[in-house]
């Protein structure tokens, strides 16, 4: 992004957190049906960590894991601050505009610097916040066992910007309530029925408007301190397009940019999950993205929500969002559509970040800016058992799941790994089923011998 360096993932235990936690066990209130399940026992200090917050501040359980899931994916990125001035999994906030992490030091009698580096601590500081936040709602005790009446409260602690803002973070964290998530650092999300009251934000919500220079995005201006007005590309030619990680998440870098103190601000943001793009920026006039005059003078930036050490952030659906507006892009303005003109920000002189990161893949972001888009598809030919799914290209990659005997997959791009022979013979082809997880050719009938026509090289 454009306000800090790459924050370095959380490699050490959770320092700490099971001596904190059990200092406050002893005051701990007695849960909700909306919260932690006494009789679960829990396998990690992280889960520890999550049931001794919903207990003591009568905040679900749930709420909380999907809250930290949307912001970090539970990440403490080793105690460092996101873009945005964010710290722990929980991404407590303090600069103007927004202070959770004061908050939750008030609220808990906590040292800030254990709010920002301590995993217990820092789940404790924001379930302090929204329990605060639901009590200022006037949420009694039964209304916080109904989910959806946190709406409010999540949507006040996610942004500090514009209401349409805080709509979209709390939709992203209950749209993760409906849907559910697969184990992340021992933490799994089943999905349920679930109706947020929305409230005034919904109403705010309602009245977003559509972006005037590429309508699939929605139009959220950034606070008018944030970037130049000008009148590109009359005043100046648009020569690139520079690709960002916003390293942290998608509405809070939207609400960022509306903050007068952030200086910062970027044309268009995608979120992770589906693909969606916010436009914050008009495209003629001048983000402040680059960290070079020259270059924010000729250039588009687009962030993509995530954090450059972590592949998961990065998936199919953004690629092939942020691929169409920048095929739009360099059909509009025409820019060449190659690595000397749509570039990462780590390539900008004088650049002071190194986003989009090493895991971001420049071939299949260019194939698809350059029109090649097809998905594939296949069936799963092992002979009876599963077939492994693994992390990268070949067999040296962890085992990160598994597909049954005839289960179709989808291949959204293919590329050369280790040599593998099975039931469609010797191949180094892999294909990528999703994000993350890929499967030799060998073991996939497609209908082709190796690469299918039109799906893009990854």
């Amino acid at each position: 992004m454009t306000a800090v360096g790459t924050a370095r993932r959380a490699r050490s235990a959770l320092g700490g957190a099971l001596a904190l936690l059990t200092a406050l066990a002893g005051t701990a209130t007695v849960g909700s049906p909306a919260t932690a399940d006494p009789a679960r026992a829990p396998s990690a200090p992280l889960a520890v960590a999550f049931d001794t917050a919903a207990l003591r501040y009568d905040v679900p359980r749930d709420l909380l894991v999907a809250l930290g899931y949307v912001e970090t994916r539970l990440d403490m990125h080793g105690g460092n601050p996101s873009a945005t001035g964010g710290y722990g999994l929980m991404h407590m906030v303090s600069h103007p505009g927004r202070r959770t992490l004061d908050e939750a030091a008030a609220r808990t009698g906590l040292d800030p610097a254990a709010l920002r580096t301590d995993p217990a601590a820092n789940v404790l500081g924001a379930a302090a916040v929204l329990r605060g936040y639901a009590d200022e709602a006037g949420l009694t005790a039964a209304a916080r066992d109904d989910l959806g009446r946190w709406y409010g409260p999540v949507a006040r602690y996610g942004s500090a910007g514009a209401a349409a803002t805080a709509r979209r973070y709390a939709d992203a964290v209950f749209d993760l309530l409906r849907s559910g998530f697969p184990a992340e650092r021992g933490e799994a999300l089943t999905g349920r029925v679930v109706t947020p009251q929305r409230g005034e934000p919904d109403r705010a919500g309602d009245r977003v408007p559509l972006s005037t220079d590429y309508p699939p995005a929605a139009w959220v201006p950034a606070h008018s301190g944030n970037y130049t007005v000008a009148s590109r590309p009359t005043s100046q030619q648009i020569d690139y397009v520079v690709i960002h990680v916003t390293q942290g998440s998608y509405a809070g870098s939207i609400s960022w940019f509306q903050n007068p103190a952030s200086r910062v601000s970027a044309h268009y943001t995608f979120r992770s999950s589906d693909g969606a793009v916010t436009q914050s920026v008009r495209e003629k006039d001048i983000a402040w993205h680059a960290g070079n005059w020259t270059y924010n003078t000729q250039s588009i930036g687009i962030e993509h929500e995530g954090y450059v050490d972590n592949p998961a952030w990065f998936t199919d659906a953004m690629y092939r969002a942020s691929a169409a507006l920048t095929r739009a892009l360099t059909t509009k303005y025409g820019i060449p559509r190659d690595r000397a003109h749509i570039i990462g920000h780590v390539e900008v002189p004088g650049a002071t970040h190194t986003d989009p990161g090493p895991n971001w893949n420049w071939t299949y972001y260019l194939q698809l800016v350059n029109g090649v888009t097809g998905i594939g598809s296949g069936t799963v030919n092992t002979g009876s058992a599963n077939l492994n799914v693994r992390s990268g290209p070949g067999t040296g990659y962890p085992v990160v799941g598994s597909v049954a005997d005839g289960a179709p997959v989808s291949v959204y791009c293919q590329t050369a790994g280790s040599t593998v022979t099975g039931p469609a013979g010797t191949t180094n082809v892999w294909n990528r089923i999703g994000t993350n997880r890929w499967v030799s050719d060998a073991y996939v009938s497609t209908g082709h011998n190796g690469y299918i026509p039109g799906v893009p090289r990854c």
